[in-house]
């Protein structure tokens, strides 16, 4: 089987179908290649145009409506009142860098501090979370005075070049740099034998030796804690804990990637490594925590950031500035005040069991945590043979329907679910009806 496309590639626009549209939009795609080429990126086999956007929904520039469960960066919904007035007030007073001793700064970082485990006491803030992976791995390299780092086999971390070294998605069919080691997602779909936990960390153990007898040394083991881009795997709980644990042992990190299933998204708690057991020694994160305010960070061990900070003189001139501490602290407020780790548990688990309900011989599997959910689709559920071009045929015909969603994982065929946490038992009726009737249109269930 192959491992099919890099990931924004998954879920992309054919430039070569352009010619088919309708005057309009193609003279809309036209203008965006002009501007950005082969850098662009844009979704569906027939491009979207969005104007505003309000809690789940999207709207287009007809009008028209789309139900998101895709987005996952205005986590606590889009254009959310709170979060859009803190932004405007604190833009209309000070916005600036860090050098400066600033109340909302200061206050952010305490609050945000006081969510996680009391051995991660320290923070870094940054704009986005592929800065913050890239700072995570300068931190391990400093700290182990190793180079040598361990990924999942479809991850996906961020963007610069440091990270994109430790991103297999980002570059498929390329062979690793000499400091990588890739390890197998945590499946039990298509590997259901045995303990995983274990298993998991034998994969790790493996990986440790061999950066060690190649004399490149181990720094840390790097995971996203819902293998998003892997095809999400969540349970059983705690499986991680195994290989934290020997991580350690061998003198390494572990970075919890939260840039994803952080901020109550896996709805356990706020941090998707709880749900685990562990303490990570570093945790990133990005995406959700501005609400659509580029924010990033990284949080950890203080002895890690002290033995770094006596040896690089890092700093980010828009990182934690008052606007994006601002934003920071609305969302904070909205996901206590609004119940929304609660919301996603229980939204998550009712969506999970609606979607078994289809039993349609293309869903193979439905794992996920929270409102971080995974459809594995396959040709049947007795071969378990991937089906990525049923998965785009289903991406494609439910944008059509007003529903976006996205792929993921090592075939392409596994349909990623995180729609914003306000999320109501409605929404949920909503795509599962929508969903059911394309599964239909592909064949008898």
């Amino acid at each position: 089987m192959s491992t099919g496309k890099e990931i924004l590639a998954l879920n992309a626009f054919d430039r070569s179908e352009v010619s088919a549209m309708d005057a309009s939009l193609r003279n809309a795609v036209e203008r965006r290649l002009r501007s950005f080429g082969a850098a662009s990126v844009l979704f569906y086999q027939a491009p979207l145009r969005m104007e505003r956007a309000e809690g789940v929904w999207m709207f287009d520039a007809e009008g028209r409506r789309y139900l998101d469960l895709y987005n996952n960066v205005p986590s606590v919904g889009h254009s959310h009142p709170h979060v859009v007035e803190a932004i405007r007030r604190q833009a209309g007073l000070l916005n600036t860098h860090t050098r400066y001793l600033n109340e909302v700064v200061d206050g952010y970082a305490e609050r945000l501090l006081a969510t996680f485990p009391p051995a991660i006491d320290h923070l870094v803030l940054t704009c986005t979370g592929s800065e913050a992976n890239d700072l995570a791995l300068r931190i391990a390299r400093v700290a182990t005075g190793n180079a040598g780092f361990i990924v999942t086999e479809t991850a996906y971390h961020g963007n610069t070049a440091a990270v994109t070294d430790v991103s297999p998605s980002s570059r498929p069919g390329q062979p690793l740099p000499s400091h990588v080691r890739v390890i197998p997602a945590p499946d039990l779909f298509r590997a259901p034998d045995g303990d995983l936990g274990q298993r998991f960390a034998a994969a790790v153990g493996r990986a440790i030796a061999d950066l060690e007898s190649c004399g490149i040394g181990f720094a840390g083991l790097l995971v996203d804690t819902i293998f998003s881009s892997d095809g999400v795997y969540a349970d059983p709980a705690g499986f991680l804990a195994p290989a934290a644990e020997l991580v350690r042992d061998r003198k390494g990190l572990f970075i919890a990637d939260e840039v994803q299933p952080g901020f109550g998204r896996t709805g356990a708690a706020l941090w998707g490594f709880a749900r685990h057991g562990v303490v990570p020694d570093i945790v990133t994160m990005g995406k959700p925590m501005g609400n659509g305010f580029p924010m990033g960070g990284v949080a950890a061990r203080a002895a890690l950031l002290d033995r770094f900070a006596a040896n690089v003189k890092y700093f980010n001139t828009f990182g934690g500035n008052p606007v994006a501490a601002a934003a920071g602290l609305a969302v904070l407020d909205v996901i206590k005040d609004e119940g929304l780790i609660d919301n996603a548990r229980i939204l998550g688990g009712y969506l999970m069991d609606r979607l078994r309900e289809i039993g349609n011989r293309h869903i193979g599997d439905v794992r996920g945590a929270g409102l971080f959910i995974g459809i594995e689709v396959v040709r049947d559920r007795d071969s378990k043979e991937p089906a990525p071009e049923i998965a785009s045929f289903l991406i494609n015909r439910l944008r059509h329907r007003g529903v976006l969603i996205g792929a993921a994982g090592r075939y392409g065929n596994t349909l990623k679910i995180r729609p914003p946490l306000c999320f109501s038992k409605d929404h949920v009726n909503i795509f599962i009806a929508a969903c059911d009737e394309v599964l239909r249109e592909i064949g008898p269930a």
